[in-house]
């Protein structure tokens, strides 16, 4: 399956019975990136999360006063 990363354009070639070529085909909202920029924004990650200006955004719980 011949795919492309969603950042640099790098067109790749990748095994058709690899889970994320099952998961690309079949769901098509999900994007595909290559090694070498996911590394590169898990080392920016990294640092920004080292620096403390770095919030995570999780969704918060509701609490429900009728339950």
């Amino acid at each position: 399956m011949r795919v492309k990363c969603v950042i640099c354009d790098v067109v790749e070639s990748i095994d058709n019975q690899l889970p994320l070529a099952k998961k690309l085909r079949n769901r098509p909202i999900h994007t595909y990136m290559c090694q070498s920029c996911q590394d590169r924004i898990t080392e920016r990650t990294i640092e920004r999360k080292q620096t403390g200006n770095f919030k995570e955004h999780t969704p918060q719980e509701e609490t429900d006063d009728y339950i």
